[in-house]
């Protein structure tokens, strides 16, 4: 089956068609849909390697995430992985995971680079001054940030506004009357981690309150549950708890309700960031800073990384999304 009984039968050229299942922005999308209905209703599958020799294209993106900490135990992320590959896959993309340790001397994703296995790199976990970028940018390959650092040159990122999520947070805990605020925050200088923290810490300095139930950790339930005991044991314990991750936030819930503090005349207010994991034990409604849909979020990435390999103006390719808050039900 080829594409000229594809443009025939929906009046339209072969190059319509084959921009249109290649997904260029130029083609409209309710075309493209056209397209893309009459191509699978007639079994059309294109000449994969052909088309990868014609266009000069591998048809395959990495995803470079660091070794340390371990971002796969963390659900959100996972979560928004699955999105992306999916969306890819839908252009004949692949999606390869490279995991990356910073340790080492050599680092897997520069072979992906230097032998040309991918057409582009997706960054995960960036840091402030982070060196992945500084290397792929000094090389001029194609790559974008999921979260911003600074770079002599400008380059492709999108990210959330993670200082304004813990921010608007604390802030609303402080209008509730709350005096005495705890974080618990991730223990590594994680760009997204360092932006949580900073706006925790300012909400606090503008109302001239204390920072000293600020806590740093892995990101795991268990650190977040032990965590939550010690701060419960202190003499002059938090009346709120804002937790940077929904791991700690799982934790901190099950600490809480374990000790019959997170519903009531005496419940210690939980804000956790990404809201509970979809498997807690935790039936309770918490307050939670929402980063939109996982599929939207999978989309807009995949979306941008098609465009980062087509080569649009990297301007263009620089998107801030802002967080939600839901101030739950428990307290």
């Amino acid at each position: 089956m080829s594409l000229k009984a594809i443009a025939k039968e929906l009046g339209l050229s072969v190059t319509t068609v084959s921009r249109a299942l290649n997904g260029y922005d130029d083609v409209s999308r309710e075309t493209r849909a056209r397209v893309e209905a009459e191509a699978q209703r007639r079994g059309y599958r294109p000449n994969t390697f052909a088309r990868r020799l014609k266009m000069g294209k591998i048809d395959a993106v990495g995803l470079v995430f660091p070794v340390h900490p371990v971002p796969l135990n963390n659900s959100v992320f996972m979560d928004m992985v699955g999105e992306i590959s999916h969306e890819l896959a839908r252009h004949e993309i692949d999606l390869l995971l490279i995991a990356d340790d910073d340790l080492a001397d050599k680092h897997s994703y520069m072979r992906m680079v230097q032998s040309r296995r991918v057409d582009a790199l997706i960054v995960a976990h960036t840091l402030d001054q982070d060196p992945r970028l500084t290397q792929l940018q000094n090389a001029g390959f194609p790559f974008l940030a999921l979260g911003r650092s600074q770079l002599p040159k400008p380059y492709a990122w999108f990210d959330f506004d993670n200082y304004a999520g813990t921010y608007r947070a604390t802030r609303w805990l402080i209008d509730k009357g709350h005096q005495r605020i705890a974080l618990l925050g991730e223990n590594n200088s994680q760009a997204f981690i360092t932006q949580r923290r900073l706006g925790y810490l300012d909400a606090l300095c503008e109302a001239g309150l204390s920072s000293e139930w600020l806590r740093a950790m892995p990101p795991s339930r268990r650190a977040g549950y032990t965590a939550t005991l010690e701060l419960l044991s202190l003499p002059n314990p938090p009346t709120a708890i804002v937790t940077d991750c929904n791991t700690h936030g799982d934790g901190a819930a099950m600490a809480l309700a374990q000790q019959g503090r997170l519903t009531g005349r005496d419940a210690v207010s939980l804000v956790v960031y990404d809201g509970l994991p979809q498997d807690s034990i935790v039936e309770a409604d918490v307050a939670a800073v929402i980063q939109s849909t996982r599929e939207g979020v999978g989309k807009q990435i995949a979306d941008m990384v098609r465009q980062l390999i087509n080569g649009d103006d990297i301007s263009r390719l620089q998107v801030l999304w802002q967080p939600e808050f839901s101030p739950g039900q428990t307290a």
